[in-house]
């Protein structure tokens, strides 16, 4: 036994050196540059590739399989001339016994000035479309592919499910000056990736894999240039399709077109798991920052292979979102206030598909304000924007444009105000007022109709304090729906200094020329507050009702007056006409045909009624109210005109109906006679919209009517005195109305 077995180690010892020789004479007496034209072939027949090794091919044998390629590129076999990679050099090497054990065991890889070109032409066809095919099995022009196989494996057809899996065993990766560039000639679209540096330790399944990575990206649309360094802990394992990159670290800078000249900042870390068995991805222990922004989070996905959906959680961190947007090149439009959205806090959950994402959950802190619901994205193809929110309280004045000087039409119209109102006081012994002439309203488009074809929205909001065009509304609620061009304003409604509005309205830019209308419900409304508010002169106080039903077309405020048609009811209860005393004009009027002098100052500069209503008929811009009615104590008005929107003017003709002696008038000139009961006094009002009472004068003529048919009355009781039974009743009759006329 002694001698068998040392005649067996001097067997294997002899099959070793025997090996060795073989290898030693191979590597040596063997040179595989001889063979690139076979190696092309093969290549080329049996992968599609276009081979073409420019440099030596260098190799080993034994114990490593070693094989290092210089100066080398690859085309596909259907676009030869038009190689998609070259690269400078790649060495690797495998040891061969373990290869037998299906163990690959290398040492390490060296991949070294790659340069990796991929385009699509304008037909969209690829450069490297062809590779990984063998030539034998491309179709020639005018054959029919062979049927294919169908019947099932036998037995000794099917693989091996119970060998060993392929083992990986890598000493370490280095890829230095590498390069990938994409090109797309249809959409003109461009990435690349330059600068590639990737490093790793030694690779072996289920174990930490150190690994780290720099590059260069950008791209053309728009152009944008970022530098990147990602850090981490690459761990695998085959048989259960589980990747992780632990510890991930990811930073860089990013600069380009988007960013208008400004450097966006960013890192990234946390721990990503793939688990292609259980068909789901994740990234947890996520942290993230840009610029001055941080926040925190998870991410999850599944249903990976068929329809993928993802699942997490977001914070960020309060932040000044308007410092944050400057430095990352979006300018904010001019607000009213400067340091609106300079406090932005966001908490959130994420649920997505391919094509939606929606931030549910949401609790979103902006300046003084509080909203918690949810915002999504239904469809990003069509840019479906679904909003749910409620939300404490906001000042939409904040965020609005800053108020400018008036346009030059406004500014000349105001002028024309001013120098009419100067010349006007409340006692109306001034001459009547001119009709304003001035167009009131802007030509300059206002709406983005090309944009609003194409929204696709539902917006909810329910806000406990909203202040808009400085009006406080309370439990403010807001439903509006747009698609297909269509955009309609369901309901608005809230709380108005104690009083209530109601709205509802729709934008139609399905033709060319838009289409609006709107529905306005106004209950118990103070209108002095609404003035104020607008920073209009007080010209009526009392509380508004109103209902309006009103359309128009058009997209300019010009041509929605020009065009402005409906119907408007108002009534206002408990009112005062403000710096109008129409008592003190009806007694001027009064002692005028008393023929007495006024001998004491008014007592009051305004003139206080129970009620004021209307109906207003609008016809392309004009309104016209053929029964404007005010009861003032005393005395009843009655009242017919229209109201010129287009310049703001208004042109009325009034009557004013002494009810009887049921108060004392303000001067003993104008105390009144029964005679005046009953008799319609006329009063004339024009001139800007925005003197109110202001503009109304007593009509002279109409006085100078009512004066002389007083004073055949008065001649007719002196007839009837005076003749008594003396004359028949015929000439009597026949004397009075000659004195009439």
């Amino acid at each position: 036994m002694k001698a068998l077995g040392k005649t067996l180690g001097l067997v294997i010892l002899g099959l070793l050196l025997l090996i060795v020789a073989l290898g030693f004479a191979l590597t040596h007496l063997f040179d595989p540059n001889d063979y690139k034209d076979e190696i092309r072939a093969l290549a080329r027949d049996k992968a599609g590739l276009e081979l073409d090794i420019g440099g030596d091919i260098g190799w080993s044998l034994f114990p490593w399989l070693g094989l290092e390629l210089h100066e080398t590129t690859l085309a596909s076999v259907r676009t030869p001339q038009q190689p998609f990679a070259d690269l400078r050099m790649l060495g690797l090497s495998v040891r061969v016994l373990p290869l037998f054990s299906r163990e690959v065991q290398m040492s390490d890889i060296t991949l070294n000035g790659l340069n990796l070109t991929l385009a699509r032409d304008e037909n969209g066809k690829g450069n490297w479309e062809g590779v990984g095919q063998p030539a034998a099995s491309e179709e020639q022009p005018g054959e029919t592919p062979p049927a294919e196989q169908t019947e099932p494996p036998t037995e000794d057809q099917k693989p091996d499910r119970t060998s060993r899996p392929l083992r990986l065993d890598i000493d370490s990766l280095t890829v230095s000056d590498a390069r990938v560039a994409y090109h797309d000639a249809q959409s003109g679209q461009q990435f690349s990736a330059e600068g590639i540096e990737l490093t790793t330790g030694a690779i072996r399944e289920a174990t930490s894999i150190p690994v780290k990575l720099n590059a260069f990206f950008g791209s053309n649309k728009p152009v944008m240039r970022a530098r990147t360094e990602l850090q981490g802990a690459l761990r695998f394992d085959n048989k259960l399709q589980r990747y992780q990159l632990e510890n991930l670290r990811l930073s860089g800078e990013a600069s380009g077109e988007p960013l208008q000249g400004k450097t966006l900042s960013f890192s990234a870390q946390g721990q990503l798991l793939v688990d292609l068995a259980a068909d789901i991805a994740e990234w947890t222990s996520l942290k993230f920052t840009a610029n001055q922004l941080r926040g925190l989070g998870e991410l999850k996905a599944r249903d990976l292979l068929d329809q993928p959906k993802i699942a997490g959680t977001l914070s960020i961190a309060e932040l000044n979102l308007r410092a944050f947007l400057d430095g990352v090149g979006q300018q904010l439009p001019a607000m009213a206030d400067t340091t609106a959205l300079s406090k932005a806090e966001l908490v959130t959950r994420l649920a997505g598909t391919s094509t939606s994402l929606t931030f549910e959950e949401l609790n979103l802190k902006l300046d003084d304000s509080i909203f918690t619901g949810q915002i999504g994205i239904s469809d990003f193809t069509k840019q479906a924007l679904r909003v749910d929110l409620k939300g404490d309280r906001i000042n939409l004045d904040r965020y609005l444009p800053p108020s400018s000087a008036d346009d030059s039409a406004g500014a000349a119209r105001q002028s024309e105000v001013d120098a009419t109102e100067a010349a006007v006081i409340g006692t109306g012994t001034t001459p009547l007022p001119d009709k304003p002439t001035q167009q009131a309203w802007s030509e300059a488009s206002v709406l983005p109709i090309g944009a609003l074809r194409n929204l696709d929205t539902q917006v909810n909001l329910d806000i406990g304090s909203l202040t808009a065009m400085k009006l406080p509304l309370d439990s403010f609620v807001f439903r509006a729906r747009t698609a297909d061009g269509l955009l309609a304003l369901e309901e608005m409604r809230g709380g108005i200094y104690n009083g209530q509005m109601e709205a509802s309205a729709s934008l139609d830019v399905r033709p060319a020329v838009p289409l609006i209308t709107a529905q306005t419900r106004l209950a118990h409304v103070p209108v002095e507050r609404l003035l104020e508010s607008q920073g209009e002169e007080v010209v009526i106080k009392g509380l508004l009702n109103l209902d309006s039903n009103i359309r128009t077309q058009g997209n300019s405020q010009k041509a929605w007056i020009d065009n402005l048609n409906g119907k408007i009811g108002f009534i206002i209860d408990n009112g005062i006409l403000v710096d109008a005393n129409l008592e003190q004009q009806l007694c001027r009027a009064i002692a005028t045909l008393n023929r007495k002098p006024l001998t004491s100052e008014p007592r009051s500069k305004d003139t206080p009624f129970r009620e004021l209503k209307g109906n207003l008929t609008l016809r392309n811009g004009v309104a016209s109210n053929p029964d404007l009615k005010a009861s003032i104590p005393g005395l009843t008005v009655n009242g017919n005109g229209d109201v010129d929107l287009r310049v703001l003017g208004m042109d009325y003709r009034i009557g004013i109906v002494i009810e009887g002696d049921k108060g004392a008038m303000p001067d003993p000139a104008c105390e009144v006679n029964e005679r005046y009961v009953g008799i319609e006094w006329p009063l004339r009002c024009r001139g800007p919209l925005e003197l109110g009472a202001k503009a109304c004068r007593f009509d002279n003529d109409g006085l100078g009517k009512i004066a002389a048919r007083l004073a055949g009355e008065k001649l007719n009781e002196t007839i009837e005195e005076k003749l008594g039974d003396k004359v028949s009743p015929e000439l009597k009759d026949a004397l009075k109305g000659l004195f009439s006329r």
